[in-house]
């Protein structure tokens, strides 16, 4: 590790400079990055923006690192002719000792290519692109031949996107915002070219094209266009695309006009600075939108708010080379995991910034989005979603019930609406099961009040019937599974059983659970405590935790010659997450044995095919290995050079596969909507699968602050950094359970 001299310190004073700390860190472009949009937002819109401060130039960008205007409500079906339900998504699996059940499962690929019922179940419903803003010169699309000198700065602290550039030899200069409410973008030009009628700016509405990902926009048609009212200065329409409907209003202190069927155009009045304000709602009312002015001073404080209210870690002042960088990467994850982390659903992986799994949300990686945010000093962010779970309670006990258990069944990958979509994998994870108990104590140990009781008390308590119910009882113990396929997901489900980290995370959430009973001034379950007795024990071979009961013979392959670091045969299972050492980082497993984890944790270290790791690996690592009283190694994780631990410009972070089908080229921007091919940028083998992960962002915010802020039995300042070469310093961070 490099480090130099220095000296831990913790609640040290002066007091975090905040501003200063946000704003070193503001991303500058001076060209274009096809990999990195900027992005603003409030947390339910996302605006993503290219270096003209719009969305004037898409082509010169990834195919993965699209152009959009997405928020958490906006969502659309494709026509169901044939009625396709959730029940026609449905197979019958056997149970060992419960017979037959339902679960969405496709047994393979080709089983969705030859059921069309599982195809649609799993693209419906998908998130949508609301809207493109972009420039236009002389009422056509602008030559990106004539963009010159272009700079841009995100300042974070204001929220505001500050670009300037030249057009044609004329100086423009753009500031563009997402307000904090309504759900509008504004936009504020100054230039000659406006004074002079050239430079206007579009609103164009996109259909929806079929293949929904990464970019679910289609420019060739598709919707209708419905003015509700009209003036000079603000236009008021509807949208319809199949059975979505949404409203947008457009203001401008110009002059606007429709243009076609599905473009409103904004063009100067006479003077050099034009705004434009978009607005975009479910609702038919057109929305009240503030003047510019007001616009300014609303989203200025709403961001100075977030960066003062909260939590904040300042590294200033240490020796260790890699201190700026994490401090970068942690204010940046803060900024991203607000746009994209905080809105009224469950996140999707890669937020508003584009699709994956047609922008429906998986709930297992709900806390790595957003458990930080009550750490942090944020319990407001992470209560916009968990009302979804208790909307949610009597669809996920008829869930449960339709498996003849008690409780509250979590689904995996779903929309707002909270279906099952059919999948090789997502029926039979169960690790999302314990999480709404999970985050409620982050809310409540942030909050500490009877109000938060109140609200997720039942949600805890039918949360909690599950974890007691669905294990499978077997010679006087409780087992998880089969089925089951835990986090680390490369296991047969019909085989597996009692991944380490999974009957840990049971047993947590069943004690959670009993606390909070006892705060709401109840008795103890006895039938929760008998599960506590009974559930299977952490499985251990040769003084090594194992990663599932059901494998005794793990590390002995795995560290076999055909298997030690690299993917090698099927039978090699020492790749994916290594989550069972969650056990120890995630939690804090009663029964763990620090000792057995420690060698656990060199094992994996020693013999893992890192090739095969997340974003959010490795975050968990670390806080396992602070846990384990290794700061140094805690830092050194948080630094992996992996090819999904690489941090863009604007803290975003990839999820590229390991492909040996993978091509030494792939496709790039051509201009003017052409392709050409380039090197991959990952390498042959590898598949980049999206530009962004924001599991990634919110796994480091969780790891950091534990690491900051300690957990509960740590001692001393700052117990997850190094004493050598970290100055920490940190406030109003709670410590981690």
């Amino acid at each position: 590790m490099a480090a130099g001299a220095g000296t831990v310190l913790a609640q040290a004073a002066p007091r975090i400079d905040r501003e200063a700390l946000v704003r070193r860190h503001n991303p500058v472009f001076t060209a274009v990055d096809p990999h990195a949009p900027a992005m603003l937002g409030n947390g339910n819109l996302g605006f993503t923006a290219d270096i003209t401060g719009l969305q004037t130039f898409p082509e010169r960008y990834s195919e993965l690192a699209p152009l959009l205007t997405m928020a958490q409500w906006a969502w659309h079906s494709l026509p169901n002719p044939k009625g396709y339900t959730e029940a026609d998504g449905l197979v019958q699996v056997a149970v060992p000792g419960r017979g037959e059940q339902p679960y969405a499962y496709m047994k393979s690929w080709d089983a969705a290519e030859k059921n069309p019922a599982f195809t649609w179940l799993r693209a419906n419903p998908h998130r949508i692109s609301l809207a493109r803003l972009a420039f236009t010169i002389d009422g056509k699309a602008p030559d990106f031949a004539q963009v010159a000198a272009p700079r841009q700065t995100l300042d974070m602290w204001s929220g505001t996107l500050d670009s300037s550039f030249t057009y044609d030899g004329q100086p423009v200069h753009v500031r563009t915002r997402v307000l904090p409410g309504p759900d509008a973008v504004f936009v504020d030009v100054r230039s000659p070219l406006v004074a002079s009628g050239r430079l206007g700016v579009a609103v164009r509405y996109p259909g929806v094209d079929s293949k929904i990902n990464p970019d679910p926009s289609r420019w060739d048609g598709g919707g209708t266009t419905t003015i509700v009212s009209q003036r000079p200065d603000r236009i008021h329409l509807r949208r319809s695309l199949d059975a979505t409907h949404y409203w947008s209003t457009i203001s401008s202190n110009g002059v606007l006009t429709r243009q076609g069927a599905a473009t409103i155009a904004a063009r100067g009045n006479g003077g050099a600075r034009l705004t434009v304000t978009a607005s975009f709602d479910r609702s038919a009312a057109p929305a009240k939108l503030p003047v510019p002015e007001m616009a300014e001073k609303a989203v200025a404080g709403h961001w100075r708010d977030f960066w003062t209210r909260g939590g904040a870690v300042d590294f200033s002042g240490s020796t260790d080379p890699r201190a700026t960088e994490l401090e970068r990467r942690v204010v940046l994850s803060q900024y991203l995991s607000a746009i994209n982390g905080a809105g009224a659903l469950p996140p999707q992986e890669e937020g508003l910034f584009s699709n994956s799994w047609y922008g429906k949300f998986h709930l297992e990686m709900h806390p790595w989005h957003a458990a930080w945010q009550p750490l942090w000093g944020h319990p407001e962010l992470l209560e916009r979603s968990l009302p979804w779970y208790v909307a949610h309670l009597p669809k996920a006990r008829a869930e449960a019930a339709r498996h003849g258990v008690k409780g509250a069944w979590w689904p995996k990958m779903v929309g707002p609406e909270g279906r099952n979509s059919p999948s090789l994998v997502s029926p039979f994870l169960m690790w999302q099961q314990p999480h709404p108990i999970l985050l409620a104590e982050l809310v409540w140990r942030s909050r500490k009040d009877r109000a938060t009781l109140a609200r997720y008390g039942e949600l805890v308590e039918a949360t909690a019937e599950l974890l007691a119910a669905w294990p499978i009882a077997k010679d006087g113990r409780l087992n998880l599974g089969p089925p089951l396929i835990p986090a680390q997901e490369n296991y047969d489900p019909a085989t597996t059983v009692n991944p380490v980290f999974e009957v840990e995370y049971f047993r947590w959430g069943l004690e959670t659970a009993q606390a909070w009973r006892a705060r709401r001034g109840l008795a103890r379950r006895a039938d929760w405590d008998a599960a506590l007795a009974k559930i299977a024990p952490p499985a251990v071979r040769d003084g090594l935790y194992l990663p599932v009961e059901s494998l005794p013979d793990f590390w002995t392959v795995a560290q076999s010659p055909e298997c030690r670091g690299n993917a090698g045969p099927a039978r090699c299972k020492n790749r994916d997450h290594p989550s069972f050492l969650m056990a120890y980082g995630f939690i804090r497993g009663a029964r763990i044995d620090p000792a057995t984890m420690r060698r656990t944790f060199d094992a994996v270290t020693a013999n893992w095919d890192l090739r095969q790791t997340w974003g959010w690996d490795f975050p968990m690592m670390a806080m396992t290995a602070a846990r384990l009283g290794e700061p140094e190694k805690a830092v050194d994780w948080l630094f992996a050079d992996r090819k999904n631990n690489q941090w863009g410009p604007t803290g975003m972070t990839p999820r590229v596969h390991l492909d040996e089908h993978a091509s030494e080229l792939v496709p790039v921007s051509g201009g003017a909507g052409g392709v050409a091919m380039a090197s991959n940028p990952d390498g042959p083998g590898y598949r980049r699968a999206a530009e962004t992960y924001f599991p990634s962002n919110g796994a480091l915010l969780m790891a950091v602050g534990m690491m900051a802020a300690g957990w509960d039995g740590a001692t001393g300042p700052a117990p997850g950094f190094p004493k050598q070469g970290w100055k920490v310093r940190v406030e109003g961070i709670t410590p981690a359970p």
